[in-house]
């Protein structure tokens, strides 16, 4: 018989610590102790959006506005217990306004890693991750991010920040700077930012919602 579970992969970030992922401890066979995805087992009466969103409420405490479904994984041996596919989702969040972790049911504890220093996963979630973080970095080059994870007014360093961080990489200020303003996303407050020592102090900006949204909808060709 085969079953049927969900997986939830909770990436937050923040300006100071980066992108970190939220994980839990099992408390039962298989892997006990070992961390994993937040996820388990479909009820008989329930959707799929429902099951992942009861998984991640009951295994870490959070509820997020909004998870993205992002890949089966059907292995035959990825499970050692019976033969299990797995619907993964995946959401990208703020991580401070998810400290508060409570974990329950068969995760004995529930905490945020940041993604260079992962400890050992359990099944095959090393795997899930990975997709889950390739997925991301697509992502971003199609539709805009940066809305829900920076402060509502910030300066133009902190959006850069956010995608050279999600990327992994440096990218070509001068060619970002242009392709974004390009865009329409952003408005400038008028505001600076209070600067240490003798440098110039950065204009303040915030989204343009209504062009926000619009970028949400149909899309963006956003080559970093």
């Amino acid at each position: 018989m085969i079953k049927v579970a969900v997986d939830a992969i909770v990436f937050g970030y923040s300006k100071n610590e980066g992108v970190s992922v939220l994980l839990i401890k099992r408390k039962y066979p298989p892997f006990k102790d070992g961390w994993a995805i937040p996820g388990g087992f479909i009820l008989e009466n329930e959707s799929l959006e429902e099951a992942v969103e009861r998984e991640l409420l009951e295994e870490t405490g959070i509820k997020v506005n909004y998870l993205e479904q992002l890949y089966s994984f059907g292995a035959p041996k990825r499970d050692p217990r019976q033969r299990i596919i797995s619907i993964a989702y995946f959401a990208l969040v703020k991580s401070s306004m998810f400290q508060q972790l409570n974990a329950s049911t068969d995760a004995a504890e529930a905490q945020w890693f940041n993604i260079n220093k992962l400890p050992a996963l359990a099944f095959d979630h090393k795997k899930i991750l990975q997709t889950a973080v390739e997925r991301v970095r697509a992502k971003i080059r199609y539709q805009p991010i940066g809305f829900e994870l920076l402060d509502e007014n910030f300066p133009f360093a902190d959006l850069e920040k956010l995608y050279a961080t999600l990327l992994d990489r440096e990218i070509d200020r001068r060619n970002f700077t242009k392709k974004i303003l390009s865009l329409g996303l952003l408005e400038d407050t008028g505001e600076l930012a209070a600067v240490k020592g003798a440098g110039r102090p950065s204009k303040i900006y915030q989204f343009n919602k209504k062009r926000y949204q619009q970028l949400l909808k149909e899309g963006m060709h956003f080559e970093i």
